[in-house]
């Protein structure tokens, strides 16, 4: 029998080793072009690592400026033995709120907490030594990653990609159970088990009404069944203006990825918007993995952001940054690795 394959590949469709391959193969040119393994860890020297591993989400979110607070999702760090009910007050933060690891991956460790007794738990499942933080649940329906760069050289920046993270759902029908409904979405099926966990077994065994619409998980990530889609044509000179100056007020951000909801595309136009979170140098350029772009075009992308790195590298340690040591930005990827193994169960 003839195998067949899809008339359109793309790049979330590529096994793990055959997409991270190329990546490397470059990157280890580049290294030998500009004599630095770790050169990218220059291009924000406000932050550990520049962002490529390790770096607090709690201190990327302090460094906005004050000016732009009401562009941030409240939030307050809980470090390891703080008394964790007095720091929701202290923050203002009513149920339901988000907990998260203050270091953290792709949503692992990432919670919807709706009572003290559901925030005590966590904190008592969470790695000891560890800082996690509590954020007021932003009601906006709709989630985007706006990637920002700005070379040394330039006194702004520019917002090059918005990509819309669509959280995995199904539509109920009336007859069929929420597994059942999973089940026959060929990019959710793979995911069943996490469903489970982060719903519980036994609502997969719910019958959902007919145009019910239930979202399967808190976290929009590709980990585990979300799409992301490129809706960069929705850039305009006011978003654009506006993540510049929230970036500009951040100590020599170059490069990095604003997570963002908002209530409508028309609001996100006009630059309204709440940041949930900041990442550095090692954020996707998640745009890159909308399904509707060819895989040849999405490699091109990502190689054209790792270039950019290096660029950019080079700049400030023209301007006096140096990259942090290999075995630094080992260590700093190790530690994240280890913690997030760790992490309470994600929902």
């Amino acid at each position: 029998m003839p195998v067949a394959f899809p008339l359109h590949f793309c790049i979330e469709d590529l096994p793990k080793p055959l997409l991270c391959v190329p990546l490397v193969v470059q990157w280890l040119w580049l290294a030998a072009r500009y004599r630095s393994l770790t050169l990218p860890s220059a291009v924000n020297p406000a932050i550990p690592t520049g962002g490529l591993a390790g770096e607090s989400k709690c201190d990327c979110l302090g460094q906005i400026g004050a000016a732009f607070g009401t562009h941030v999702a409240a939030w307050r760090r809980v470090a390891p033995g703080e008394d964790v009910l007095a720091c929701r007050r202290l923050a203002g933060l009513a149920y339901p709120l988000i907990a998260k690891p203050d270091i953290g991956w792709c949503g692992y460790g990432v919670r919807r907490i709706r009572s003290d007794s559901e925030l005590l738990a966590y904190q008592a499942a969470f790695p000891a030594g560890a800082s996690f933080m509590v954020q007021r649940l932003v009601v906006a329906p709709n989630e985007a990653g706006l990637f920002y760069v700005r070379m040394p050289s330039d006194s702004s920046g520019r917002l090059v990609a918005v990509t819309v993270r669509h959280a995995p759902c199904v539509t109920g029908d009336g007859r069929l159970r929420l597994g059942a409904l999973v089940a026959r979405d060929p990019r959710l099926r793979r995911h069943r088990s996490s469903y489970a966990q982060s719903l519980g077994a036994a609502a997969l065994e719910r019958v959902p009404r007919a145009g019910e619409v239930v979202t399967l998980t808190t976290i929009a990530s590709l980990r585990i069944g979300a799409r992301y889609e490129d809706a960069s044509a929705c850039i305009t000179e006011t978003l654009s203006r506006r993540i510049d100056a929230i970036a500009r007020s951040m100590p020599e951000f170059h490069v990095g990825r604003f997570d963002v909801r908002f209530e409508s595309m028309s609001a996100l136009r006009d630059g309204v918007f709440e940041i949930i979170e900041v990442n550095g140098a090692g954020s996707e350029a998640i745009h890159f993995w909308d399904p509707a772009l060819p895989l040849g075009d999405a490699f091109a992308g990502v190689f054209a952001k790792q270039r950019m790195l290096f660029e950019i590298g080079n700049e400030m340690c023209r301007k006096g940054h140096r990259p942090v040591g290999m075995v630094a930005l080992a260590r700093a990827w190790l530690a994240q690795q280890r913690l997030i193994s760790r992490y309470p169960a994600w929902n």
